[in-house]
């Protein structure tokens, strides 16, 4: 399956989303960066709030393109079984690192409120697409130690052995096409183009925007 654009992956993800969530009020978080702009879409159409679940993929040394595991801003971290070779002290650092970005961005995108609590809440976890399955796993597990009432998983494609993997992650997961042939998420898409750190910004500014004028009115 092709997509044209996130932005028409989205629209597919939420008619088959409206059916069980719409106005539920469920909270649509979003991996950035890539899938900022679908989960907007997302919770326009479910009648949503939306924010950003911040996970960090974790580099291996030698391949900085290549995903070893995943941790999110609470320092969690995820670390595949293939990569247990690394040395711990490389493992630390890159932890480090990669913490100190998540934290830049949180101050960035949301730096006048602290991320909305999942606690109680069906949470709908969007992403682009699932290729090792490192990020979305991380994402999904710092979400549920928050403790959401429904635990969701949306994303446009999937290679089969990430799909798999998730199933165990959430308790429902939509996902729109799992590929036998899957060799990167941008493959599957006509416009794949770079979303920014200015892009996620204004959006989340955008839906924050929109819903302070519907509570005042």
């Amino acid at each position: 399956m092709k997509f044209r654009s996130r932005e028409h992956a989205a629209q597919l993800l939420a008619e088959r989303l409206r059916a069980v969530y719409k106005n539920k009020n469920p909270l649509v978080l979003a991996v950035p960066r890539g899938a900022v702009p679908m989960a907007k879409i997302i919770a326009d159409a479910l009648g949503g709030e939306l924010d950003v679940v911040l996970v960090h993929k974790l580099t291996h040394p030698e391949q900085p393109e290549l995903a070893i595991g995943a941790i999110d801003e609470a320092g969690h971290a995820f670390v595949s079984e293939w990569a247990a070779d690394l040395s711990p002290e490389y493992l630390e650092a890159e932890k480090k690192r990669q913490l100190e970005v998540l934290r830049r961005r949180r101050a960035s995108y949301t730096p006048l409120r602290p991320p909305i609590d999942p606690h109680g809440r069906i949470v709908i976890v969007v992403d682009d697409g699932i290729a090792t399955g490192s990020t979305m796993t991380a994402a999904l597990r710092a979400v549920r130690a928050r403790k959401p009432k429904k635990l969701v998983g949306a994303v446009a494609v999937a290679s089969p052995e990430a799909a798999r993997a998730m199933m165990h992650e959430c308790d429902a997961m939509v996902c729109l096409d799992v590929p036998a042939e899957f060799f990167a998420v941008g493959q599957f898409f006509d416009n794949f183009n770079q979303v920014t750190d200015e892009d996620v910004v204004a959006i989340l500014k955008e839906k924050a925007d929109v819903e302070s004028v519907s509570a005042a009115g």
